[in-house]
Order: structure tokens, then C-alpha cells, then sequence
């Protein structure tokens, strides 16, 4: 990334995309993870505003159900609730059946859910159910794996949309490696040796590699990917405390907002998005079709294992 780049998504300049820009949304139905806290929950609060039928997934039923219950006074409009929990293979497969079982069609996926860096503490090394890396699963495999299960509903949502079309974005990073270390997804010495922040860039990396061949392999059929980064995290990875430069989640909503929503972001398949409603350059490493092709057959190994 060019110094002129991480300082143009540190600083962004005033966003010329508003929430109030969003078109109307009547009979879309639209899914956010992650829809109960941040970024998310102003992502549903937006879609509601716009007529859209939401689905917001939450690991956490309880904090679901009273985000849905904030967001229905606020906007008078209901959220649907669907448990899902990235960092399990078992509950991603079941969130999408559930999903699958009452929509036929799906019109924008935000896979915005995830954790952040784990530097310190007992979870800092922690392992998922299924034996991998708890930001790798819950930042990376799982949000390719419902991606993936989701497939047949995006399919139908794009070919019933007026504009042929449905999307899919994956929340990034500022915060990104040049490369994927295949070694430490599981419980290996090599994990224990990488650092969180590491671990956690590594994944976001697999973010931006993931969008481009999801839309290399699936643009054909009307799918649109991108990845993008929603301008907060810089702060926690320098290690210092200077709070005007962490937007408010409402900010945060618009790249996302952006590229799911509106028809200028309709011919930007596969694209790195920044702050805000901006077309970012993405590493070269991210863009190559070998790294993409290696990291699809990883992913694509370890779910049908899991089916």
C-alpha cells in the first residue's frame, strides 16, 4: 500500500455518499452478520430505513433480540433474527439452512461480523471448536463457508433483481500481511510464534484475495464482491490513543452501505473499497490469481470436509 493511500483511508476526505442516499429497498431482503453492535447494527438500521427485509445475525441471542428490539423503536421496522456464530462450522451450516428455509432470495450479504486483533489475555491463542484459529475461522472461513452455502439464494436474488444483480462485501482492513501463511490456521508451533495482530492482518488480507476470486469465478452470474475497509481499526494496531481518528459506526456503514446499495458500485466487482464510498488499490499479492486459486482450494477442502 502507498503512503499516499494509508494516509488518504487514516484522513478520507468529506464522503460525497450519505445514508440518506441509499435508494428505497422495497422487496429486497438483505442479510447482515454480525447486525447486533457497531458498524452492523447501523448497516440494518439503514436497510430498515430503506424498506429492505433484514435478516441480522448474531452469535449472542439475547444481544440480537434487543438490537432488533433498539432498531424497531428507533425506525419502526423489524429486524429478523438468525443465530449464527462464524467461528463454528456446525452453526454456519445451520444459520444458512434456517436462512434457506424461509428465503428463496437474497439480495446483498454483508459479511461484516468478526473479532479483532486478541492481543492479550486467555483468548489471545484460542482455538474454535473445530480446531483452527479463532480470527482465522471467525474472520475468514467462516464468512467463506456461509458465502459459499448462501450461493443458491444469491443466484436467485440476482436474477430477480431489476438490475440483474446481487452483492456481497467482506469487511477488511486498513490492517492487512502481503501473504497467507498456511501454517498456523490450526493449534501448530508456527501459530503460537505469529503474533495476534498477525493473525489477525493475515485474515483480512484473505478478505480482499477472497472478494476478487468469489467475483472472478461468480461475476458471470450476476454476483457482485467486494471487500472493503470501513475506517476504524488503525488505532489499535499502532498501539496509540488518539480517538478523533476512529469514526463512529454510522461512518463506517457508508463503504459498506455503498458498495451493496448503490448503482455506481454496480460495475466495481472485485474492488477494494475505503472510506468513504471510495475505490481503493489493493495490494498486488491480494490480486494475484494463483494466491486466490490456492487460497479457494485451502477453503474449499476444509468445508467439504465439514459436510
Amino acid at each position: 500500500m502507498s503512503i499516499g493511500q494509508l494516509w488518504s483511508q487514516t484522513f478520507p476526505p468529506k464522503t460525497k455518499f450519505r445514508a440518506e442516499d441509499v435508494p428505497d429497498l422495497s422487496g429486497k431482503v438483505m442479510l447482515v452478520t454480525g447486525g447486533n453492535t457497531g458498524i452492523g447494527k447501523e448497516i440494518v438500521r439503514v436497510l430498515l430505513t430503506h424498506n429492505a427485509k433484514v435478516y441480522l445475525a448474531a452469535r449472542n441471542v439475547d444481544k440480537g433480540r434487543a438490537a432488533i428490539d433498539e432498531l424497531q423503536k428507533d425506525t419502526g421496522k423489524e429486524a429478523i433474527l438468525l443465530q449464527l456464530d462464524l467461528c463454528s462450522l456446525k452453526s454456519i451450516q445451520g444459520a444458512a439452512e434456517e436462512f434457506s428455509s424461509k428465503e428463496r432470495e437474497l439480495h446483498a450479504l454483508f459479511n461484516n461480523g468478526g473479532v479483532m486483533f486478541l492481543t492479550s489475555g486467555p483468548h489471545a491463542l484460542e482455538v474454535t471448536e473445530d480446531g483452527y484459529d479463532i480470527q482465522w475461522a471467525t474472520n475468514a472461513l467462516g464468512p467463506f463457508y456461509f458465502t459459499t452455502l448462501l450461493m443458491p439464494a444469491l443466484t436467485a436474488g440476482a436474477k430477480q433483481s431489476p438490475d440483474g444483480k446481487a452483492r456481497v462485501t467482506f469487511s477488511a482492513s486498513i490492517v492487512q500481511t502481503k501473504s497467507i501463511n498456511y501454517d498456523v490456521m490450526t493449534d501448530t508451533p508456527a501459530r503460537k510464534k505469529m503474533s495476534a495482530d498477525q493473525r489477525y492482518g493475515q485474515s483480512k488480507f484473505a478478505n480482499v484475495v477472497m472478494a476478487r476470486e468469489f467475483a472472478r469465478r461468480y461475476g458471470d452470474k450476476g454476483l457482485l464482491f467486494n471487500s472493503l475497509d470501513p475506517g476504524k481499526p488503525l488505532l489499535r494496531f499502532i498501539k496509540i490513543h488518539l480517538s478523533p481518528m476512529l469514526y463512529p459506526a454510522p461512518m463506517g456503514a457508508l463503504t459498506p452501505l455503498w458498495a451493496a446499495t448503490s448503482p455506481e458500485a454496480a460495475d466495481l466487482n472485485g474492488k477494494f473499497l475505503i472510506p468513504f464510498a471510495r475505490v481503493g488499490v489493493a495490494s498486488d499479492a491480494s490480486q494475484d490469481p494463483k494466491v486466490g486459486e490456492k487460497l479457494f482450494e485451502y477453503l474449499e477442502g476444509v468445508v467439504m470436509l465439514d459436510r
